[in-house]
């Protein structure tokens, strides 16, 4: 984080954050969740640059396109049943993502934090 960004000026950015966390968790009973939360990302992208809230923002980003792109091998492969087991693990991946994320969003750290310090 730098100097210029306050965490009371990052507040409105970490509601954005939790709400994109909180549509993701909702895209398993909602599928098109898990779309306006990426979309979301991609219009608040630049508000969160230079600030630890842009890893989070990389950590979602992620997680829908490699979400996204195991699900598609799981439809491709579920005529051989291979598919039921990539969407299992597709499924665990991405909850294990989430929690991640939003639990690290909790303690006010970024999500490749090599340093180990707190924002």
């Amino acid at each position: 984080m730098t100097d210029a960004h306050t965490q009371t000026d990052l507040q409105p950015l970490i509601n954005v954050t939790i709400l994109v966390y909180a549509l993701q968790a909702a895209s398993f009973f909602l599928g098109v969740t898990f779309i306006a939360a990426v979309i979301i990302n991609y219009v608040k992208r630049e508000d969160v640059q230079g600030t630890w809230l842009e890893s989070h923002f990389r950590w979602q980003i992620r997680t829908f396109w490699y979400g996204l792109l195991w699900s598609v091998i799981g439809v491709i492969t579920f005529p051989i049943f291979i598919g039921i087991f990539i969407f299992a693990a597709d499924f665990i991946w991405i909850l294990y993502r989430i929690i991640k994320g939003w639990l690290r969003l909790n303690d006010k750290k970024e999500m490749y934090s090599y340093s180990g310090v707190t924002k």
